[in-house]
């Protein structure tokens, strides 16, 4: 797939960024995954993502990143994107290319490039980060540049960097995910206006309607990993120009959203899981995030008293 097909692919499309239902003693739950890939096949997306933030991709050992990849790729008819990034300790570039390489062999349509974490306090870290881009951007498949907030292990790239990096040929676009930094997405997209071809893709869950509304053309966000339908019929709102109807579901959603992402903040992905339980997508087995924090009770009756709130509104198709 080149990037302009891929570009026209996920252009005003809503890219669930899927988890791994994990089983409490660390082991990925295989049938519950087959059930979450069941109930994606049937909503109306883009493409998906796997090993991404969401998907803890870089905790993911070999075995469980092909196990993954292979699942969704066989039971997905959309493009399968998969992150890729330095995740064994060694030297970043070496080990962001052969995760890249991994997954094209398994299958991945196009790539989204976790920032190198290892170069945030170089000296020389700009350098660094348009290097570990470069050998990247050799592969020739499509890119996306991850502007991911520090805390979940972010690197900030200055706009001076960030031309370079849109510069190069495989890149497809920037996914912003700074969490409450919204000059940055506003000055990110008026930037990428210099590079026709080049999209501003949200990852904001928080404030998806405003990232939209400032010129986001696609939406590569957790959140989508349940109440699918509900992200993809407000982003296909606004697209449409159909603006009272894009108000009535930016209320819904976040009224939920702002239970999903709270204190603390990583546990956002025990708390899809828990959606996905509710939503009787996955048994109550699968709900476990080995690499996220443990979450109290009161939080996760939270995550239920949300869904009933939005069923009130907007009830689930089951």
């Amino acid at each position: 797939m080149t990037v302009a097909e891929f570009v026209r692919q996920i252009t005003g499309r809503v890219i669930p960024a899927v988890p791994v239902p994990f089983r409490s003693d660390g082991t990925i739950h295989v049938e519950a995954q087959q059930r979450h890939i069941e109930y994606m096949a049937a909503r109306r997306v883009g493409a998906v993502a796997v090993w991404a933030h969401t998907g803890r991709g870089l905790h993911l050992s070999p075995d469980q990143r092909r196990l993954v990849l292979s699942a969704w790729r066989s039971g997905s008819r959309v493009p399968i994107i998969a992150g890729v990034g330095a995740c064994d300790g060694t030297d970043p570039d070496a080990s962001a290319v052969r995760m890249a390489e991994e997954a094209l062999r398994g299958g991945a349509d196009a790539l989204l490039v976790h920032p190198p974490t290892p170069y945030r306090d170089y000296p020389d870290a700009r350098a660094r980060i348009l290097g570990y881009h470069q050998a990247l951007d050799r592969l020739g498949a499509p890119l996306i540049l991850f502007d991911l907030y520090t805390d979940a292990g972010g690197v900030p790239y200055p706009p001076e960097l960030l031309r370079e990096l849109l510069a190069l040929p495989s890149v497809a676009g920037v996914k912003l995910a700074t969490m409450n930094d919204c000059v940055r997405v506003q000055d990110t997209v008026d930037l990428l206006r210099a590079f026709p071809g080049k999209i501003p893709i949200t990852g904001e869950d928080r404030f998806l309607e405003a990232s939209i509304m400032w010129g986001c053309t696609s939406a590569l966000i957790g959140i989508a990993s349940a109440r699918t339908d509900l992200s993809v019929e407000l982003l296909a709102a606004y697209m449409d120009g159909r603006y009272q109807r894009f108000v009535e579901l930016a209320k819904q959603l976040d009224r939920f959203a702002r239970f999903i992402f709270r204190a603390p903040m990583e546990g956002y992905i025990r708390r899809m899981l828990e959606v996905l339980v509710i939503e009787k997508v996955i048994p109550p087995s699968a709900a476990f995030d080995p690499f996220g924090p443990a979450l109290t009770e009161e939080d996760l009756l939270g995550v239920h008293a949300a869904v009933r709130d939005l069923d009130a509104v907007a009830p689930q198709g089951r």
